[in-house]
Parts: C-alpha cells; sequence; structure tokens
C-alpha cells in the first residue's frame, strides 16, 4: 500500500501536471471504484483543480465550489500518467482523468479491487474521510507519546493504525522500528521515555529519508515503480536476507495477509517471535532464540 512518502511523491509530481487546469472528464471502467452517489461524479467535470493535499493514506484533489475527489489506492492501487485520452488496461484499469495536459490513470493490481473514489461537497463531508491520524512530521514528542500511549497496543499495530498515526503502514513500520531497535510486538504502555524518544526519531527519519529517497528517484518524471519492497530497506520484504547492521538473517511473523519482518539481535535481544501459525504447530518445539534456530539447521 502507498504510504506517506509515496503519497507525498504522488502529490508533488501531479500539482505541476494538475493544479490549475480543469479536469475535463472522468472516465470509469472499474465498475467497483466509485462509493460516492451525491454529488454525482460528473459535477466534477469542467471543474478548475484548486489543490492537492494527503488526507493519511488518501489522495483529495480539491476542485471549484467546494468539491473534493477523495482517491483511495488500498494495497495495489497505483497511479500513472500518461498521454491525453489514451485508454485505460482493459485488466488494470479503474479510472482515467484527463487534463489539458495528460490523463491520470488509476490501475489496480489486484483481483479484489480495493480501491476507492469518492466525491463530497465541502470541507465537513471531506472530514468524514480523514482517520485522524497525528501526523508525525509535525507532531512534538508530548504529542507522539500522547497519540501513541492512549491505548495499549503493540508497537507494530500502533504505527500502522490510521486512527492513531497518519499515513504509515506495513512496509515503514518495519524500518521504523528497526531504525529504533524496538521490537514490533512489545506494548505500546510499556516503552520507558528513552525508547519513546528514539520511536519519535526514528518514525520522523524514515519518513523523511524515504520521502527524499523517492523524490531523488523519480526526478522529474513521474512515480512508475512505487512498491513496499525496495532492496534499500533495512528489514521489510528481506526474510532471511542479512541484517545492514548486524548481519543476522532478518526474520518474520506471518499473519493475515500481512507480514512483520525485523532483525532479531537489533530489536528483540535474540529472542525470535512466533509465528501464528508455525508456533502453534510446532508448540514446544518452536525455538525461542535465533542461536537455537542455527543450532536445530545445522544438526539436520
Amino acid at each position: 500500500m502507498p504510504e506517506l512518502p509515496d503519497i507525498t511523491v504522488y502529490l508533488e509530481c501531479l500539482e505541476p501536471r494538475c493544479v490549475g487546469q480543469p479536469l475535463e472528464a472522468i472516465r470509469i471502467t472499474g465498475p467497483s471504484l466509485l462509493r460516492s452517489v451525491d454529488p454525482p461524479i460528473s459535477a466534477a467535470q469542467g471543474r478548475r483543480v484548486l489543490g492537492l493535499r494527503r488526507l493519511g493514506k488518501r489522495i483529495v484533489l480539491e476542485l471549484e465550489q467546494e468539491l473534493f475527489l477523495v482517491l483511495h489506492l488500498m494495497v495495489a492501487g497505483r497511479l500513472r500518467w500518461r498521454e491525453r485520452g489514451v485508454r485505460p488496461s482493459r485488466k488494470l484499469g479503474l479510472a482515467a482523468l484527463d487534463f489539458p495536459t495528460g490523463s491520470l490513470l488509476l490501475t489496480e493490481a489486484s483481483p479484489k479491487k480495493r480501491a476507492s473514489l469518492h466525491l463530497v461537497r465541502g470541507e465537513a463531508a471531506l472530514a468524514e474521510h480523514d482517520p485522524g491520524g497525528l501526523e508525525v512530521l509535525d507532531a512534538s514528542l508530548p504529542a507522539f507519546r500522547a497519540a501513541l500511549c492512549a491505548e495499549n497496543r503493540t508497537l507494530k499495530r500502533a504505527l500502522t493504525d490510521p486512527h492513531i498515526l497518519s499515513g504509515i503502514g506495513n512496509a515503514y513500520s518495519d524500518e521504523i522500528l528497526h531504525r529504533a531497535r524496538l521490537s514490533p510486538v512489545k506494548l505500546t504502555t510499556k516503552l520507558d521515555d528513552a525508547e519513546l524518544a528514539a520511536l519519535h526519531s526514528a518514525t520522523r527519519e524514515t519518513l523523511t529519508l524515504w520521502t527524499q529517497r523517492l523524490r531523488e528517484q523519480t526526478g522529474d518524471g513521474f512515480p512508475e515503480k512505487v512498491t513496499a519492497f525496495r532492496p534499500e530497506m533495512a528489514v521489510h520484504g528481506r526474510h532471511k536476507l542479512p541484517c545492514p547492521d548486524c548481519g543476522a538473517p532478518v526474520q518474520r511473523i506471518v499473519y493475515a495477509e500481512n507480514e512483520t519482518n525485523y532483525c532479531a539481535p537489533c530489536q528483540t535481544g535474540g529472542k525470535l517471535l512466533a509465528d501464528r501459525a508455525l508456533s502453534r504447530l510446532l508448540k514446544k518445539d518452536w525455538p525461542r532464540s535465533l542461536e537455537e534456530l542455527e543450532a536445530r539447521k545445522h544438526a539436520r
């Protein structure tokens, strides 16, 4: 799922292409995409784009007459900038927004088609789409502490909850926790002052670093390879590959459709975190440490 750095760069690339331009046409080809009926989507056509903004992980186009297009890319949604009037792909295309300067295509490489588009009128209606999470890059340490510790959650769950923190998902939460040297299953209420300060700094540094990296990779073009898996990442998507800091193999916890990647020596004192499926299967045979896991491998 595109997260804060990805959405930020999308917006920066759209700004010179869309702002001040009329939205000449909206061609929706994915029947599941449009999730609102009032005002009708036709009300947006011909309206000039006044501005762009990020709302959590959503992209918002502000149009004339207090209209807002709210786009949520979800996991597999992506944006493409193409020549004006280009036809969306039959397999992946969901919509095309036509401007005098070109066409913004929305694609989704998933059969589940979770991406959504809403058209709303007025700031009050737009606010209903805001999960309300704290904007970490603008937040002080006390504000960060208050948001994070309001409920007792694991750090992984807290970082990725859009009602707690804005714009952070599965990928960058792994990178943040690795930078902060904290276990993904540590509880928010168990953090001491030093750990909270480290997490606050790691969150801001990670999001800033990756936003700048993506800017540099995109240059004057448009983001074409938005992905949650990048070779420069420390742990996310790097299961069994060496940690860049200590060289130990990166571990993972798999749950539902997501996974958490972490380095045991750097983040958990060498302890292996229990994967729900495997730990239930192995029970007492589940290795408790990286050393025990390696010893079992060599004993085979």
